[in-house]
């Protein structure tokens, strides 16, 4: 195989400006980060992040001998993730990235890289390694309000999800219509949610938590954005489209239920699958249970909406 200017096979090159660009990215996005956190304390954290990504691609450049340029649009895209979601899920999100680059890469450096040149690449592994370290402590030293207030906004979710999916569950097989069914939905999902938000105020109240308040209002927020969205599609369904509705009420639930748990998986470092399996199958099981309840109700009271 040909090798490049600094022992790299052209085999390695395309890996390593992969990594270079994924860099270089990393740098300028967490640069553009930091400028809009108005924390002292996690703007230096994520400064310094950019520093070490910015060595990365220096280090990978010894070798390519190539200047590249930030991918605008990529760091653009991130951008819009770190307004909508947070700077602490934009930038976990953008190392999750890396991680199959350096996986790739640390298998080639015990080929090609080591035995074109083993001084360099043996110094290239261990300063990679001590800065991964480093960034490592970086990230878990972050401390966002929004990532801090993820357990009460899971709740308010969670909450909202099995106690709504359930009601219009049953609403659909005993009213039978989308208007009555989203009129009873409307007033169990608010009534719903100011009791959540009390409950979640007294809760942190007494464990000692000293913002309480706000801790209620992203229970509160995180409830009544579920139940809008559960709601909608009977608004939006004909009268006699409560089965159509119904489905698609579920189909919504369960993509609330992959993006929080996507989310928690990213933010916290933690996994996905048993997350979702757990919220999506208690979901589902009180939907089908109130579904039959809703018929079995009808029946014996022997109403006919």
């Amino acid at each position: 195989m040909k090798e490049g200017l600094n022992g790299a096979s052209g085999g390695d090159m395309p890996l390593l400006l992969e990594f270079q660009q994924a860099e270089v990215d990393g740098a300028a996005l967490y640069r553009k980060i930091a400028k809009r956190v108005p924390d002292e304390k996690n703007r230096k954290i994520i400064l310094a992040i950019a520093e070490d990504e910015a060595r990365h691609a220096d280090v990978m450049r010894s070798y390519t001998e190539k200047e590249l340029l930030p991918n605008k649009l990529k760091v653009a895209l991130y951008a819009v993730i770190n307004f909508s979601l947070g700077y602490t899920f934009a930038i976990k999100l953008m190392e999750r990235s890396e991680v199959d680059i350096k996986g790739r890469y640390g298998e080639m450096e015990d080929t090609a890289l080591l035995e074109s040149s083993p001084e360099k690449a043996e110094a290239v592994k261990r300063i990679l390694s001590d800065e991964e370290k480093h960034e490592k402590i970086l990230l878990d030293m972050l401390r966002e309000e929004r990532v801090s207030y993820i357990g009460s906004t899971v709740l308010g979710m969670n909450d909202a999800l099995v106690e709504l999916t359930g009601s219009l569950a049953g609403y659909t097989l005993a009213m039978k219509d989308t208007k009555l069914i989203s009129m009873a939905g409307l007033i169990t999902g608010f009534s719903a949610t100011l009791s959540m938000a009390a409950s979640g105020y007294l809760s942190a109240r007494a464990a000692g938590d000293e913002n309480a308040v706000k801790a209620s209002v992203y229970t509160g927020i995180a409830y009544l954005l579920t139940i809008a969205l559960l709601i909608l599609p009977y608004l939006a369904a004909g009268r006699d489209g409560y089965i159509g509705a119904l489905l698609c009420t579920m189909a919504i639930a369960i993509g609330i239920i992959a993006f929080v748990n996507w989310y928690i998986s990213v933010a916290l470092d933690r996994p996905f699958m048993s997350g979702f399996a757990v919220m999506a199958g208690i979901s589902v099981c009180v939907a089908a249970l109130s579904f039959i309840l809703g018929m079995a109700v009808k029946t014996l009271i022997g109403v006919d909406l």
